[in-house]
């Protein structure tokens, strides 16, 4: 009897639950704020979403959008941003540096190019990530 309940609590942890996704770090939490269970769905660019419907209108929100090697871009041009051919409107993310484990909060702007193509950060952004502004830099991009 001891053994089948310890089966029965191993199976029922096992998986995953409605409203979660499994990941390659766990399982995640799917579930819109309004409680609707979002759907994984494929960009043209290869980025994978969630997406709910909310009110008519669809809400997307990413993960990871790629890993890119930044130069300092137009360093007259203010403001925290990442010119980058890893999307395709205008958008927010948090761009980290793996080399120091800083990260920032950026507005992604898209550029003609593969998506293996470089990109081109803010003075700002570079700064904020403790990168040498001489340097390329790998960055990861995270969009939300």
């Amino acid at each position: 009897m001891r053994r089948m309940i310890m089966i029965v609590l191993c199976v029922s942890g096992c998986g995953t639950l409605p409203g979660q996704l499994e990941t390659a770090s766990g399982t995640a939490n799917v579930s819109s704020a309004s409680g609707d269970v979002q759907r994984p769905v494929s960009r043209s660019d290869g980025v994978v979403a969630t997406e709910a419907s909310v009110s008519g209108t669809s809400e997307v929100s990413v993960g990871t959008l790629g890993r890119t090697i930044a130069s300092l871009g137009n360093p007259g041009e203010p403001g925290l941003w990442l010119k980058t051919p890893l999307v395709s409107a205008e958008r927010k993310a948090r761009v980290s540096n793996p080399a120091t484990g800083q990260a920032v909060e950026v507005t992604l702007i898209p550029i003609e190019g593969p998506r293996t193509a470089g990109s081109r950060m803010s003075l700002a952004a570079m700064q904020a990530l403790g990168a040498p502004l001489g340097d390329l830099v790998e960055v990861d991009v995270f969009g939300f």
